[in-house]
C-alpha cells in the first residue's frame, strides 16, 4: 500500500454507513480532483473570533482525555451529553452525526468561521460506540490485514470517537470523503490555521505516524477547547507528547 492514501470510502455496508478513514488505492488523478490551492488565492483568515465559555471546557478533565493505542476506555463508556451536531452532515447513520454538547457547539462555531472564510465544511463521522468500533475494526482487518487496519482505525476502547469529541470532518473539493488530499485543499489549510481557535487539534499530525500510531489524518478533529488546544498547536507535539511532558513536570512549550 503506497504511503500516501489519497482517497477513503466505505469497505462494507456498516463502513458506507460509518466511514471510518478506509484507504484505496486511488490516486489524484483517478479521482480527477482539482485542488482549490492551485489557484494561487490567498486563504481568508478567521474573520471573527469564535464564541467562547466564560469556563473554559479545557479545565474539564473528561474533555482533557488522552485516548490512544496505550489509554483505552471501558467497553461501558459513553458520555451523557451526546447531541445532534448542527452543521453540513455527509451520513444518514445518526449515531456518528452526535458530539458531546461543548464539542458540538465548538464545531458549529468552527463551520460558521469556515463559511466566512468563503468555505463549506461537513461532518462525516464523530461519535462511535464500543460496539460500533468492534465491528468495524473488524471489517478492516478483514480486507486489509490487522498491521495495516492498525494504521488507519483504532481498535475499540482505543478510538477518539467514542469520547464524543472528535469529528472527521471533509468539503466538497475531496467529493466529500476522508482523503489525505484536504490538507492541499484551501478548506483544509483553513482549518489547520484556525481550528485551535475554536478548540480543536488536528490529532494525527503529518510525519507522526511513530507517534500517534496512525497514518496522517487532516481531517480528524479532536476537541480539547481553546486555550488547551492553542497550547498543544503552538507547542508543535502531537497530543499524545504534550500530555506526557505535562506529566512528567515538563514544560510542553
Amino acid at each position: 500500500m503506497p504511503k500516501r492514501i489519497h482517497t477513503f470510502i466505505g469497505l462494507m455496508a456498516l463502513s458506507l454507513s460509518l466511514s471510518a478513514c478506509t484507504p484505496l488505492l486511488e490516486t489524484r488523478a483517478a479521482a480527477n480532483m482539482a485542488s482549490p490551492s492551485a489557484s494561487g488565492q490567498a486563504i481568508p483568515a478567521s474573520p471573527s473570533k469564535p464564541p467562547l465559555s466564560s469556563d473554559d471546557p479545557a479545565s474539564d478533565p473528561s474533555i482533557r482525555i488522552l485516548v490512544n493505542k496505550m489509554r483505552s476506555l471501558d467497553a461501558d463508556y459513553a458520555p451523557d451529553d451526546l447531541v445532534r451536531v448542527d452543521v453540513p452532515t455527509v451520513l444518514k447513520n445518526e449515531e456518528v452525526n452526535q458530539l458531546r454538547k461543548e464539542a458540538a457547539d465548538a464545531l458549529k462555531a468552527l463551520f460558521a468561521g469556515a463559511e466566512i472564510a468563503g468555505f463549506k465544511l461537513y461532518a462525516r463521522s464523530g461519535y462511535r460506540s464500543y460496539q460500533t468500533q468492534t465491528a468495524l475494526f473488524a471489517g478492516y482487518v478483514k480486507n486489509h490485514g490487522e498491521k495495516e487496519a492498525n494504521r488507519f482505525s483504532a481498535k475499540a476502547g482505543q478510538s477518539e470517537h467514542q469520547t464524543g469529541l472528535a469529528m472527521d470532518i471533509t468539503s466538497d473539493s475531496v467529493s466529500l470523503q476522508l482523503s489525505e488530499d484536504f490538507d492541499d485543499t484551501q478548506e483544509g489549510q483553513w482549518v489547520r490555521e484556525h481550528a485551535p481557535e475554536y478548540g480543536f487539534i488536528i490529532r494525527y499530525p503529518k510525519d507522526k505516524e511513530d507517534v500517534t500510531g496512525y497514518m496522517y489524518e487532516p481531517w480528524h478533529l479532536r476537541y480539547l477547547g481553546a486555550k488547551l488546544a492553542t497550547d498543544v498547536a503552538r507547542s508543535g507535539l502531537t497530543y499524545d507528547e504534550y500530555v506526557a511532558k505535562t506529566e512528567n513536570g515538563g514544560n510542553p512549550a
